[in-house]
């Protein structure tokens, strides 16, 4: 770690704040607003935003807007001042005057870049015009052909995903995250064996951290905030200061303020959940409230999920313990086993069907039909697109059987009964062609965002590894 700090040419001095320098670094998932520090800081940064013409320009036009952030930093000689980062591109640049650069080497990546996305665009057309020749086969009818379509065109959707993941595992290697200890990882370490999101380590936060530890700064206070025209979902507003991202931010900060004193989050509230439904000295039921993941991230082990709560309570409980994970936007019932032996009873009962994890759901359109059963090859991408989450070759087996309970205008509540679990699989069932061809309401990857995710598990049923008897949960959706 380097500590001349008259290397560090992107400080800007602080003036005229009131109250105490921080002593140490806040907790950047808290949504508190920033201390008096960051709020100079980030005023500064703002009067620089609202008087450049170029960035005026940029930033309000419709959906133009960015995420900034502000670090205020000491430095060894007892100077203070703060750094500024954007989120991603600014201007259509990952370098801009005043604002420290990105955690990758940009002149590595044109190496390899341009010629990536050009395949990339390449295949996008070929399988644009596949879908157009099989869907023109399909409306004259059964044909011969019609088979041969298909599999080019499920070729070139396995060729696109490949050389995307490929593309993405090179772009990733090329991040290079340190933390306060001076140590180093890549951004594709930090998050495997799963591939990072999309713009993962290109945040405000992880720029102005790295800046500091690379030129000896001490980190006193992040201020994060939206400037501009807001997005096009209107989540967010110029001017308003937003805590870190827990998608991509909640991997990549845990490892970089490792050796920093940092506060703690604030103690999770006991009402919150998850509600203990049913206990005994072999398994729990519990039904896990909207907005908490299942469990910690890999490199975040006390993250506040269900498992970190319950801990606290069941100390013998670890990752291996749950049967099925929810989405964190999800809501519902969950069985958890205690040992090895009813995990593998209770592994056999889902797998053949013995036992019934039911979820409800609303989904934004009208189904077509009543029932059904989806079947489709699903393959681990966590941050593929929706066709690219089918996979006809590589892809694990995943059913469920649906049926319609009402419609309404325009959204209809359906019950899946799933009978393997992977990652989104309901919301993948629910929003791709050929499932039911319409995403579950709230749905932020594969439909639109809105208040919450409208997926719970609504009703459990197994036989009791141990007992013998025949168990019945059910919690009312909540919507």
């Amino acid at each position: 770690m380097k500590t001349r700090t008259d290397e560090a040419e992107l400080i800007r001095t602080l003036t005229s704040v009131e109250g105490p320098l921080p002593t140490r670094l806040a907790n950047p998932f808290h949504p508190a607003p920033p201390g008096p520090w960051g709020l100079r800081a980030a005023e500064a940064l703002q009067q620089r935003l609202r008087h450049e013409p170029s960035f005026r320009e940029a930033l309000w036009r419709p959906g133009g807007g960015k995420m900034f952030g502000v670090l205020v930093v000491a430095a060894p000689d007892g100077r203070v001042g703060y750094l500024s980062a954007f989120s991603g591109m600014l201007n259509g640049a990952w370098n801009v005057e005043g604002f420290v650069p990105p955690l990758f080497d940009p002149v590595a990546r044109d190496a390899f870049w341009p010629a990536g996305e050009a395949e990339l665009a390449a295949l996008e057309q070929q399988h644009a015009a596949l879908c157009r020749e099989a869907e023109a086969l399909r409306a004259q009818g059964p044909a011969p052909s019609l088979r041969d379509v298909e599999a080019r065109l499920a070729d070139v959707e396995h060729t696109r995903a490949e050389r995307s993941r490929a593309l993405w595992r090179q772009v990733t290697q090329g991040y290079v995250i340190p933390n306060a200890r001076g140590e180093t990882q890549t951004l594709a370490s930090l998050f495997a064996p799963k591939p990072p999101p999309g713009g993962a380590g290109d945040c405000a936060a992880p720029k102005l951290l790295a800046y500091a530890f690379r030129y000896g700064l001490t980190p006193l206070e992040l201020a994060e905030f939206w400037w501009g025209a807001p997005p096009l979902d209107g989540r967010r507003e110029s001017g308003a200061y937003y805590p870190a991202c827990d998608n991509k931010c909640g991997t990549v900060l845990p490892y970089m303020l490792q050796g920093l004193d940092v506060e703690l989050p604030p103690p999770a509230v006991p009402d919150a959940g998850p509600r203990v439904v049913h206990e005994d000295p072999w398994l729990l039921v519990v039904d896990k409230p909207e907005g908490l993941p299942t469990l910690p991230g890999r490199h975040a082990p006390m993250r506040d999920s269900v498992l970190v709560r319950l801990q606290a309570r069941f100390p013998d409980l670890a990752p291996v313990s749950f049967l099925h994970e929810l989405d964190p936007e999800s809501s519902g019932l969950l069985v958890i086993a205690r040992d090895a032996v009813t995990r593998a009873s209770l592994q056999r009962q889902f797998s053949q069907g013995e036992a019934e994890h039911r979820h409800v759901a609303w989904v934004d359109g009208l189904v077509d039909g009543d029932s059904g059963l989806i079947d489709l090859p699903l393959r681990p991408a966590a941050h593929a697109s929706l066709e690219d989450c089918v996979d006809a070759r590589h892809g694990k087996r995943t059913r469920s059987a649906w049926k319609v309970l009402r419609r309404e205008a325009a959204r209809t509540r359906v019950e899946f009964v799933p009978t393997t679990h992977l990652p989104h699989s309901l919301r993948i069932h629910a929003a791709h062609r050929l499932g039911l061809g319409v995403p579950i309401s709230g749905d932020a990857r594969f439909g639109r965002e809105a208040v919450r995710l409208m997926l719970h598990a609504d009703a459990l049923a197994f036989v009791h590894p141990c007992t013998g008897e025949r168990l019945v949960f059910a919690s009312p959706a909540p919507f």
